[in-house]
């Protein structure tokens, strides 16, 4: 993407030689400062002037104390664009924000959509646009056994480009997120940026986390399971969330209040093909399919950074899926299933529609495994729709700005 962006501006009319990048953990730049790095490329290109330029750090997390050499570069070459990227997130976030407020702009760059996968192998024709506004048009497969198949592939291995587009990486996907990502992370990144002294211990956490994705825990069960004090776990799983390889989701009760005293929430894999990876591809029928479709729901939803997803649980009921407007109001509900039953019986659905009628919420969204109808219960639409068709328009509609908080 970093080449794409450069091609970019050279197709803009952008001058070749005043557009830089290197990539800091190079040994020919050690016991450099980015600065002299700045000034060496510009002198390679001839001398040419800092006015204008675009120069490119990647893998800046290499260099100790880069967010101070950035600040200093920022503040200098005020006219200059100054673009830092790293694969070691939770150090980039962290120093970022310690040193860059008010001069560095964060992007964050999820794992691939559904949508996206789809389109990288060139299978975007199993989804077309069904009814709906523009703004809010649900796409429908076309062959919806074909779209599940690669909907499952997608659960595996589909939340990386490498994967997705190697034939070679996708027959031995785990060793590649295993040691390419995860064990990165959980091995070196995190314990040199945190001082984790017990990397074992934090190992097993994740590994903890995610066989029971979209599962609810609290830091009570979690201490008690592993014999590690709670203050310990929540620290982990905050630097987890860092780190990009979880989410924490909080709970609402019938109301759609927060807890004041959080005693338990759910904790995502931001990709659920990590899953895959540590234990072992699912099929159409495993008995983990639940978990992983709320998980790639939610993966879906990771890239509106305006949206308040949460999910709501009280003594009779449970929503997977709550959204919360800049209020704190429901905006929108959605239930994920991986069955075709509640089709056929949408009263089954009491929490959600009991829940929809207390908010005002006119519609609800239910995912299923194949169909899709739509039935009104006590003034409730409720709308069924493929997972894998869910995924892919809210990905969709996500990356071309089509909405931002709405279910569809």
């Amino acid at each position: 993407m970093l080449h794409q962006l450069v091609q970019h501006l050279i197709d803009e009319g952008r001058d070749p030689r005043q557009l830089f990048m290197l990539s800091v953990d190079s040994p020919l730049y050690h016991g450099l400062s980015l600065d002299e790095m700045f000034a060496r490329c510009r002198s390679a290109a001839g001398g040419v002037s800092p006015d204008g330029a675009v120069m490119i750090f990647d893998e800046i997390q290499y260099l100790p104390d880069w967010e101070r050499h950035l600040k200093t570069l920022v503040d200098t070459y005020r006219s200059t664009r100054f673009i830092a990227s790293g694969s070691a997130a939770a150090a980039l976030r962290l120093k970022s924000t310690e040193s860059g407020a008010g001069r560095f702009t964060d992007f964050v760059l999820p794992p691939l959509t559904f949508h996206e996968y789809l389109m990288l192998i060139g299978e975007s024709r199993l989804f077309r646009r069904g009814s709906g506004t523009e703004a809010g048009a649900f796409f429908e497969a076309v062959d919806i056994d074909a779209a599940n198949r690669h909907f499952i592939d997608y659960l595996n291995f589909g939340g990386y480009p490498e994967i997705a587009l190697s034939a070679l990486m996708r027959g031995d996907s785990a060793r590649f997120v295993r040691g390419d990502i995860i064990e990165k992370v959980l091995l070196r990144d995190l314990p040199s940026l945190y001082g984790i002294t017990d990397v074992p211990e934090l190992n097993a956490l994740f590994t903890t986390l995610a066989f029971n994705t979209a599962g609810e825990v609290s830091l009570e069960e979690l201490s008690r399971g592993s014999g590690v004090a709670k203050n310990t776990i929540k620290r982990y799983i905050e630097y987890l969330e860092a780190a990009f390889l979880v989410k924490r989701v909080s709970r609402v009760d019938r109301s759609a209040k927060r807890f004041i005293r959080e005693s338990t929430f759910k904790v995502y894999l931001t990709n659920p093909s990590m899953r895959a990876a540590l234990f072992a591809p699912v099929t159409a029928d495993h008995h983990d399919m639940g978990s992983l479709v709320e998980t790639a729901v939610f993966a879906q939803w990771f890239h509106s950074v305006r949206t308040q997803l949460h999910y709501a649980r009280w003594k009779q009921g449970e929503v997977d899926v709550v959204a919360l407007d800049p209020r704190q109001r429901p905006d929108w509900a959605c239930e994920v299933k991986w069955s075709d039953r509640y089709g056929d019986r949408p009263r089954e659905l009491e929490a959600l529609i009991t829940f929809c009628r207390e908010h005002g919420l006119g519609d609800a969204i239910i995912t299923t495994r194949t169909t899709s109808n739509a039935e009104t219960i006590e003034g409730v639409r409720l709308r069924f729709v493929p997972a894998s068709a869910y995924c892919y328009t809210v990905g969709h509609n996500l990356v071309r700005g089509l909405f931002t908080t709405r279910a569809g």
